[in-house]
């Protein structure tokens, strides 16, 4: 029974041998079955690519060393390279948007429309749709940033609580001695692998003309602090930046376009060349080799005896030259869920179908990013404010300020409203969330919170506005196209999209 759960034998597997046992009977010995992976054999030609191949844990393999030069020449490309930069901001405004907005779900709904009132003027004050688009761009460039909860009596609010950006250079122990507990770089774990604080530097290690040289740095708890990153691996507690796969080819893109640049320049410069059909010792006047000869505008030239001249072709740009770079920025928004024509900002190349087939995967990836932002960022800050609005009186309810005093916001409903995406089609998807709505698969807070908005809010809108054209006697019915008309002639293109859309 052993061969039926292994796999298939090599042909040089050892034969079974043949024992006799004590009772005269003959007792098999199964054979040693070896089992490979040609991935897992080390050869002359694979033994360069794996060179760099480890076993390290996920902690030691993004040391500070490590992360430090990652996060530097991750920052200098984002700021020298037009595509990385407009790849990091666009992934940062698609999600975060214009900021996440709050909406509570407590029986009690005036309190849930001051609440959200005040927590949306707090988060305006603060500037945290801001805070939270450099955050994801931290995380695209840095790997992780830091967010520390903090007072700051300057606001104009009620709530005096702030929060502030770290960068990620800032949170590391320049103390070696803290570091025999077993804690990892920056950050200290209890027992439960649960972080206790943070040790985060006064100043930036970057800073000019820093007093206290990098060394003095605040022990800051837990619970003042916002480690927003993603987890690859079990254990991780730092992490290298998002774009990191994609550095070397960034590195490769402004080589390759610097060289085709390069090499029509050089073309460029040179408005002719002289050469001659003369064997090397034929009949021919004599001309200094690679000497230059100055011309002038709109005359007519003479050549030496024998000679001629030629105009350069120019062989740059190839006629590969954009297929390169539209195959290499593909592979570089690759590491980020992002389709070609959202990092480059060029969908001449797309249909209609193929347009909506590569932004699905962008999306969802977008809806699971939100998702992890409001886990843990938006519910630890909202916790937090919550805790300082206990301290304001009239304006949390009885049953809000006794979750908030048994510490238990997490189990106040609520849920955050992201900005939506427009539809490719407007005409298109309004008749499909019609139908849904006609045949009660779908309902508008749903409809609604695609759009990112609230349906209460919407629908009581709504309502003032048809009151009002009922006061002015205005039409309050929208007026639908001609029902007796017949349907124009779609062209053969938008045809053959709707077909591909539904294949």
């Amino acid at each position: 029974m052993l061969g039926l759960f292994t796999r298939k034998p090599k042909t040089d597997a050892a034969p079974r041998q043949v024992a006799p046992s004590k009772g005269g009977r003959v007792v098999r010995i199964p054979g040693v079955v070896r089992a490979g992976f040609d991935s897992a054999v080390t050869n002359d030609h694979n033994r360069r690519h794996w060179a760099n191949a480890d076993g390290l844990s996920a902690d030691a393999a993004a040391s500070p060393e490590v992360r430090r030069s990652l996060r530097n020449r991750a920052r200098y490309e984002v700021a020298n390279n037009s595509y990385a930069r407009g790849i990091v901001l666009t992934l940062a405004n698609d999600v975060v948007g214009t900021g996440p907005r709050l909406q509570l779900l407590t029986e009690n709904g005036d309190a849930n429309q001051r609440i959200e009132r005040e927590f949306t003027r707090w988060a305006k004050a603060i500037r945290l749709p801001e805070k939270l688009r450099t955050m994801r761009m931290a995380r695209a460039q840095d790997g992780e940033a830091f967010l520390v909860l903090t007072d700051n009596p300057r606001l104009p609010t009620l709530i005096k609580l702030d929060v502030r950006l770290v960068e990620a250079d800032q949170v590391t122990t320049p103390d070696l001695l803290t570091l025999l507990d077993g804690s990892v770089d920056g950050i200290v774990f209890d027992e439960f692998g649960n972080p206790v604080e943070y040790h985060v530097l006064k100043e930036h290690p970057g800073g000019t003309g820093s007093a206290t040289l990098g060394f003095e740095y605040d022990r800051v708890p837990a619970e003042a602090v916002i480690h927003f990153f993603r987890v690859d691996r079990a254990g991780q507690s730092r992490v290298i930046p998002d774009i990191t796969p994609a550095l070397p080819l960034f590195a490769q893109l402004r080589r390759y376009t610097l060289a085709v640049l390069g090499a029509a320049e050089t073309a460029a410069d040179f408005a002719g060349i002289l050469y001659t059909d003369t064997p090397a010792n034929g009949e021919a006047d004599s001309v200094e080799p690679m000497d230059a000869i100055e011309l002038e505008a709109r005359s007519l030239l003479t050549m030496p005896g024998g000679w001629k001249m030629a105009q350069v072709q120019a062989e740059q740009p190839s006629t590969t030259y954009a297929e390169f770079k539209r195959e290499l920025l593909n592979e570089i928004a690759r590491c980020l869920n992002m389709p070609f024509n959202v990092a480059a900002g060029n969908s001449s190349g797309y249909n209609y179908a193929s347009g909506r087939l590569d932004h699905q995967t962008y999306f969802k990836s977008i809806r699971v990013e939100q998702e992890h932002i409001a886990c843990v960022v938006l519910d630890r800050i909202l916790a937090a404010w919550l805790r300082e609005a206990v301290l304001v009186s009239d304006l949390l309810p009885l049953p809000i300020r006794t979750l908030v005093a048994r510490g238990e916001t997490g189990g106040l409903a609520r849920q955050w409203f992201w900005d939506g995406h427009e539809h490719v089609d407007p005409a298109k998807e309004a008749t499909a969330q019609a139908t849904r709505l006609g045949s009660h698969t779908t309902t508008l807070a749903n409809e609604y919170a695609k759009q990112g908005r609230d349906w209460e809010t919407e629908l009581r809108q709504r309502a003032k506005e048809l009151a009002l054209m009922a006061e002015l006697g205005l039409p309050t019915a929208a007026a639908g196209p001609p029902q007796d008309s017949e349907p124009a002639t779609e062209p053969a293109s938008k045809r053959e999209d709707d077909d591909a859309e539904r294949d």
